[in-house]
């Protein structure tokens, strides 16, 4: 038998795992900070990591042309259109109303950059200063998904996998 936190009325079996907000009045002030201050790391560092990347897509479109695939229409202006993305993103993660519509835009834009990303390394296409080798690639394309966990998490979208769980 578990309790129930939200009310503390013991009951058998949960459909799902606690989120932090209902644990959030449990924990001692060294743990929420803790969280809190964690996540603003990881927040900080992913509108810089934007932020560098927008730039550059905004100041070099071309060296991202080989990797566009054949289907996207628009290539260049696409190109152009993810490094505002990017800016725009960076900046919304900065901004306190905005963290959770700017994680799930950047998760969304993680998961449409894939196929450049597979193109990209299963055409093996020499993008300077970008290594050729699957040392680059294969972690790349493997990190993918942490980048889309990495958006949901640091805006508060997501507690997955910190959240508290019954016993």
């Amino acid at each position: 038998m578990s309790r129930n936190l939200r009310n503390d009325v013991p009951y058998v079996g949960r459909k799902r795992a606690i989120t932090a907000a209902e644990v959030a009045p449990f924990m001692t002030n060294e743990v929420r900070t803790s969280f809190t201050t964690t996540r603003a790391v990881m927040r900080a560092a992913m509108a810089a990591f934007y932020l560098a990347a927008g730039i550059v897509h905004l100041l070099a479109p071309d060296a991202f042309l080989p990797i566009v695939p054949d289907w996207v229409p628009l290539p260049r202006e696409i190109v152009l259109a993810t490094g505002v993305c990017e800016i725009a993103g960076s900046i919304a993660l900065m901004t306190p109303p905005l963290w959770r519509l700017a994680g799930v835009m950047l998760a969304l834009y993680a998961v449409c950059v894939l196929p450049a990303n597979i193109k990209h390394a299963m055409e093996g296409i020499h993008v300077p200063p970008v290594p050729d080798s699957w040392w680059y690639h294969g972690p790349r394309l493997a990190l993918q998904p942490v980048l889309v966990w990495w958006a949901l998490f640091c805006a508060g979208v997501i507690d997955w996998p910190f959240a508290a769980r019954p016993k």
